[in-house]
């Protein structure tokens, strides 16, 4: 199985710290208008999405948004 996260987060400037995060996984990362997305195996994906949250939170962010989807591979 595999798991995609898309995020959002509120204050738009506080956005590149997490996508930052989410480059550093080594997963696949698709920067949108609307949100970004992480795609991979499940471990590799919830460690991501630790890191990114965090990266956030600490540049300042006020909302972090998540969406989980679970895909057959």
């Amino acid at each position: 199985m595999a798991l995609t996260v898309e995020f959002t987060i509120e204050p738009f400037v506080d956005v590149l710290a997490a996508i930052e995060a989410a480059e550093r996984s080594g997963l696949a990362v698709d920067v949108g208008p609307f949100g970004t997305s992480v795609s991979g195996d499940d471990s590799r994906v919830l460690d991501a999405v630790d890191a990114i949250v965090r990266a956030a939170v600490a540049a300042g962010a006020t909302r972090v948004s998540l969406q989980l989807n679970r895909r057959s591979t």
